[in-house]
């Protein structure tokens, strides 16, 4: 992992602050059913590039108000500098202390580790700012990105209804329990 001010840059994928000129290749994750079936009840499928563009401003500010390590950032693909996804570590509801973890990414790049790297950048930022443990909240049924947090050392610590009167499954991730040597190349289909 590097890291420039809030780039993150891994293996083969660099984690940078949103832009608005990102809305069209956002709008390919975030306009996906199949993407936001999965995330809480706040976030709707985006319905065209102009809700695209407003939700991208309002992740910038969110972002430019959050202190380091939290944010908001676009995943993109070192090799041709496609955004194929976004991430977040973002300070879990309701209390705000512990930070949550995770990426979408679009659904033809699913299976090629792009989340297990992601989540890995990011936890080890979020280590790199004196934080000492991240969380991963996911909806039961979504293998993938259970995969992808446990790809990466992440423990089932239990079930949650606190989160939008959802039963979610959370998982835990200590420094201690990073592995710093991730597989972040291509795997076999459903690794994440």
């Amino acid at each position: 992992m590097t890291v420039k001010t809030n780039v993150v840059t891994g293996d083969r994928l660099t984690l940078r602050p949103w832009r608005v000129e990102d809305a069209p290749a956002a709008l390919e994750v975030y306009g996906r059913a199949e993407v936001t079936r999965w995330l809480s009840p706040e976030m709707d499928q985006v319905p065209d590039a102009k809700a695209m563009k407003l939700l991208l401003q309002q992740w910038i500010a969110e972002s430019a108000r959050l202190a380091a390590p939290a944010g908001r950032w676009a995943v993109e693909r070192t090799a041709d500098g496609q955004v194929i996804g976004g991430a977040l570590l973002l300070p879990l509801p309701p209390g705000q202390e512990d930070l949550e973890v995770g990426c979408q990414l679009r659904p033809d790049v699913w299976g090629h580790g792009y989340a297990t790297e992601t989540i890995h950048a990011l936890a080890a930022w979020a280590f790199s700012h004196d934080v000492y443990e991240v969380f991963a909240v996911v909806r039961p049924g979504n293998t993938r990105a259970s995969s992808a947090v446990r790809n990466n050392g992440m423990h089932w610590v239990g079930e949650t209804g606190k989160y939008f009167g959802l039963d979610l499954q959370v998982f835990r991730l200590r420094v201690a329990d990073l592995d710093a040597a991730a597989p972040t190349s291509a795997g076999p289909p459903g690794r994440d």
